[in-house]
C-alpha cells in the first residue's frame, strides 16, 4: 500500500459482501500515466486534496499502478439484458471500484477506475477505455451534474501511455468515477439467474441502508426505485438527452444516469432521434426511453419477486401492482418539467396538451430543441421557425393560459431562464473538443467547453457558437459505444 496516500478516507461496504458478489483484484499498471484533468470541487466535496492528486503519486494510483492505504479493489459481478437478449453473467469488464469514501456532505460515494485492464468479467476484452469515450463521459457527466441531473460524476481523466485497438489506434486513459453506487438492475439479475435468494436479500438490504434507508419492505423498496427511475427519464426528456444504451445493466438503482456511452444531446427536436451506432432498430431512441425504462424496471421486479412473497403467483400480482405506477408517476414529473419550461406555475386540465402541440411543432419544423425552450422565455422563439404563422397560433393559446398565471413576465422570463438551458453538450462542440485532444494533444477546447457548461443557464458574451446547433442536418451524426 502506498502511504503517501493515506488520506483517502474509505470505508467500503460492498467489499464486505460475500465473495460471490465481485472479484477482488488490482488495477493493471499502465507504461506512462499523465494527467488530464483533475475535478477540484469535486475532489474538495469527496474530503481529498486535489494537489495530492493531481501529484505523481496521486496521478499513479488513477493510471492503476498505486493502490491508495484503505483501498479494496474489486470489479463487481452483475447480469443483464442487451438490446432485449438476457446475458446471465456481464460484470466490471474494464473497470475496478477502489473503494467509497463518505463525502462532506455525509454521502457515501464508490470511487472506480474506468479503463483499468481486464478483469474475470472481460470476456476476452482488454479492459482499457481509449481517450476518447474517456472525455465524452468527462464532458456529458459534468454537463449533466450542472444541468441539475442525477448523474455520476468525473474526478480524472489520465492517459496511459498505451495505445488502445478499436477500429483504429487510439490512445488509452482512465477515467475515474464517482457515484452514489454502481449497483444495477442487472445486479439483482445476476442472483435472480442464479436463484440465489439468500444474495438478492443481502443485495436488497445493502441498497436499502445505502440509498433507500425508508423503505419499509422489498416492495416499497422496488416502489421508490420506480418513482426515481421515472423521474430521471422525464428529466432526460427536458433537456433533449438521449442515453442511447438503456441495457439493464446500464441502470443504476440509485436513479443516477450511468454509463455515458453512445450518449449524446438533441439537436433539432424529433421523437426518433438516435445517434448510437450500435442501435441499428432505434429500441432506445430519444422518445423511446420511457418505455425502455418501464421495461427495464419490469426485468428488475422479476429479479426480485422472490423477496415480495413466497407465493409466486402473489408475488407476481405484488410487482405487476407496483410497476403499473410507473406510467402514471413518469406523466406526472414529465408533465410538471413540461410546465416548468413553459413557464407555468400553476395547473390547469389543458397544460399537456399544450405542451404537446408544441413539441409536435418543433418536429413539424425541424427547429432546435434548446433554443425553441430559452426562446419562449427570451422572445426569440418565433426567429427559430420556418412557417411562423404556425408557432404564432400556438404562441397565441400559450398566452391566453400565461394569463392566468400569478406572476408577472419579468419573474416569469428569469424563471424559464433559470430552468431552460442555453448551454448543452452540442454534438459538433463535443466532437471539436475530443478532435484536438486526440489528434492535436490540444486539451484548450476541452477545457473551454467543459467551462461552459458548468453554467449552462448563464448567457454571457463571446459564447454565442456554444449555444448554435450545427450548422445543416445533423440526422447522420452517429455516437459508438467506446468499449
Amino acid at each position: 500500500m502506498d502511504t503517501a496516500l493515506s488520506g483517502w478516507p474509505f470505508d467500503n461496504s460492498y467489499a464486505r459482501l460475500p465473495d460471490r458478489f465481485y472479484a477482488r483484484l488490482a488495477p493493471t499498471p499502465v507504461t506512462e500515466p499523465k494527467l488530464v484533468k483533475i475535478n477540484r470541487p469535486l475532489a474538495r466535496q469527496l474530503g481529498l486534496d486535489p494537489d495530492v492528486l493531481a501529484s505523481p503519486e496521486g496521478v499513479a494510483m488513477l493510471a492503476g499502478n498505486r493502490v491508495a492505504e484503505g483501498s479494496d479493489p474489486i470489479a463487481l459481478a452483475y447480469a443483464g439484458h442487451q438490446f432485449g437478449n438476457f446475458v446471465p453473467q456481464l460484470g466490471d469488464g474494464r473497470a475496478v471500484l477502489l473503494g467509497e469514501v463518505v463525502d462532506t456532505g455525509g454521502v457515501r460515494r464508490d470511487i472506480q477506475l474506468k479503463g483499468s485492464g481486464p478483469t474475470p468479467f472481460s470476456r476476452r476484452g482488454d479492459g482499457r477505455a481509449a481517450l476518447g469515450p474517456v472525455l465524452r463521459e468527462y464532458i456529458i457527466s459534468e454537463a449533466m451534474y450542472a444541468l441539475g441531473i442525477p448523474t455520476t460524476r468525473s474526478l480524472a481523466a489520465v492517459m496511459t501511455g498505451d495505445p488502445v485497438i478499436r477500429e483504429n489506434v487510439m490512445p488509452g486513459a482512465v477515467l475515474t468515477r464517482v457515484a452514489s453506487s454502481h449497483i444495477r438492475v442487472g445486479t439483482f439479475q445476476f442472483f435472480a439467474a442464479r436463484g440465489d435468494r439468500e444474495a438478492l436479500k443481502l443485495l436488497a438490504d445493502h441498497v436499502i441502508a445505502r440509498h433507500y434507508p425508508e423503505a419499509a419492505s422489498y416492495r416499497d423498496l422496488y416502489d421508490r426505485i420506480i418513482a426515481r427511475q421515472a423521474g430521471l427519464v422525464a428529466h432526460w426528456l427536458g433537456v433533449g438527452f438521449i442515453h442511447g444504451v438503456m441495457n439493464t445493466d446500464n441502470v443504476s438503482i440509485a436513479g443516477e444516469t450511468i454509463d455515458y456511452g453512445p450518449c449524446a444531446f438533441m439537436d433539432a427536436y424529433h421523437p426518433e432521434t438516435v445517434f448510437s451506432s450500435i442501435d441499428q432498430t432505434g429500441r432506445y431512441a430519444y422518445g423511446k426511453q420511457p418505455q425502455i425504462a418501464g421495461w427495464n424496471l419490469a426485468r428488475l421486479g422479476e429479479a426480485m419477486m422472490p423477496l415480495f412473497n413466497d407465493d409466486p403467483d402473489k408475488a407476481l400480482a405484488e410487482a405487476n401492482e407496483s410497476l403499473s405506477k410507473y406510467g402514471e408517476t413518469f406523466h406526472a414529473v414529465y408533465l410538471a418539467v413540461l410546465r416548468q419550461k413553459l413557464g407555468l406555475t400553476t395547473v390547469e386540465d389543458g397544460d399537456a396538451a399544450l405542451a404537446q402541440s408544441f413539441l409536435k411543432l418543433l418536429t413539424d419544423n425541424g427547429t432546435d430543441h434548446t433554443l425553441a425552450f430559452r426562446g419562449l422565455g427570451d422572445g426569440t422563439a418565433r426567429t427559430l421557425f420556418e412557417e411562423p404563422a404556425a408557432f404564432d397560433a400556438w404562441e397565441a393559446a400559450w398566452r391566453a393560459r400565461l394569463a392566468n398565471e400569478p406572476v408577472d413576465e419579468a419573474t416569469r422570463r428569469a424563471a424559464m431562464a433559470a430552468t431552460n438551458p442555453l448551454y448543452i453538450p452540442r454534438n459538433h462542440k463535443v466532437e471539436e473538443a475530443l478532435a484536438a485532444a486526440i489528434q492535436d494533444g490540444d486539451f484548450e477546447p476541452f477545457e473551454a467547453l467543459l467551462a461552459v457548461l458548468a453554467q449552462p443557464n448563464e448567457e454571457r458574451p463571446g459564447l454565442e457558437a456554444y449555444a448554435r446547433p450545427p450548422e445543416g442536418p445533423s440526422g447522420n451524426y452517429r455516437t459508438f459505444c467506446g468499449t
